[in-house]
């Protein structure tokens, strides 16, 4: 009970730290180079500058980062899972708070600098978000909703969405800041997977004398299919089960959380899977 509480306390921690990076990267440089950030946060912050510039309306990013996440978090309640839309939406929200409570300013007037740094800053709050079992919100929870119901990619959607708030930021502010966005957006993606793990889909290899135990958890927690299938030591001469298994990126943290708790002596394997076929899922 102890050893659960502490790690959900680091949990709330590594979210509180994250969110706060991620207003940090947008507030001090992202905004001042007038340079925009993926996902739902790029578009609350381009609707943010439209609706000041272009109407009566002054609404916060901050505020308008959370509007644009309540829905997707209800779909999450629903189709994803308590523990991951609770974390996530927490991080949101805090990022929103943040966004509020730190005021603009301009560290650098060199837009590179700040379309960079930004990038990097961000990115390091995502990474140490979706590496405990949580995500930004927006399109991370989109993609757990997609891959849980239909097996779908979440990279054309990604593309599509940045490809929008480029293309808007080009019209209106000049292609420039587009271009900039571009660099910043690219930091961003090469950080992340740094920090976490490039690969949406990754399989796991669990060689464990737990399997039954190890099964139960599983399932109890992830809406996966298991596959076991009979193994033995060369060495030991041991029989025991190996448990195969594709997850999300999401979900690695929660796998590794099951193996620490139920069989830490487990020897696992995370590949990475670059396509499923011949899939049965029951509707």
């Amino acid at each position: 009970m102890v050893h659960l509480l502490w790690q959900q306390t680091k949990k709330i921690i590594i979210v509180t730290v994250g969110a706060f990076l991620n207003a940090l990267a947008i507030n001090l440089f992202l905004i001042p180079a007038n340079v925009y950030s993926s996902g739902f946060t790029g578009v609350a912050q381009l609707l943010s500058k439209v609706l000041s510039e272009q109407t009566p309306l002054n609404i916060s990013m901050g505020f308008l980062l959370l509007l644009l996440n309540i829905p997707v978090a209800i779909l999450g309640w629903l189709k994803v899972g308590r523990s991951f839309t609770i974390y996530s939406f927490l991080s949101v929200a805090l990022s929103s708070l943040f966004l509020e409570l730190i005021p603009i300013t301009q560290v650098s007037k060199d837009i590179l600098l700040n379309s960079v740094f930004g990038g990097v800053i961000l990115a390091v709050g995502v990474g140490l978000t979706l590496k405990w079992g949580a995500s930004t919100g927006g399109v991370d929870i989109i993609a757990m909703v997609l891959s849980r119901m239909k097996d779908k990619p979440i990279g054309s959607y990604m593309f599509v969405m940045n490809a929008v708030i480029i293309i808007t930021a080009g019209f209106l502010y000049g292609w420039e800041k587009a271009l900039y966005t571009i660099v910043s957006l690219y930091a961003s993606t090469r950080v992340v997977d740094a920090i976490h793990t490039r690969h949406a889909k990754l399989t796991a290899m669990i060689i464990t004398k737990k399997a039954d135990e190890l099964k139960k958890a599983i399932h109890s927690q992830l809406v996966r299919g298991i596959t076991m299938i009979p193994a033995k030591g060369a060495f030991s001469n041991e029989s025991r089960d190996m448990l195969m298994i594709v997850i999300t990126r999401y979900e690695l943290y929660d796998l590794e959380r099951i193996l620490a708790e139920v069989d830490p002596n487990a020897f696992t394997n995370i590949i990475q899977t670059t396509g499923i076929y011949g899939f049965f899922r029951r509707e």
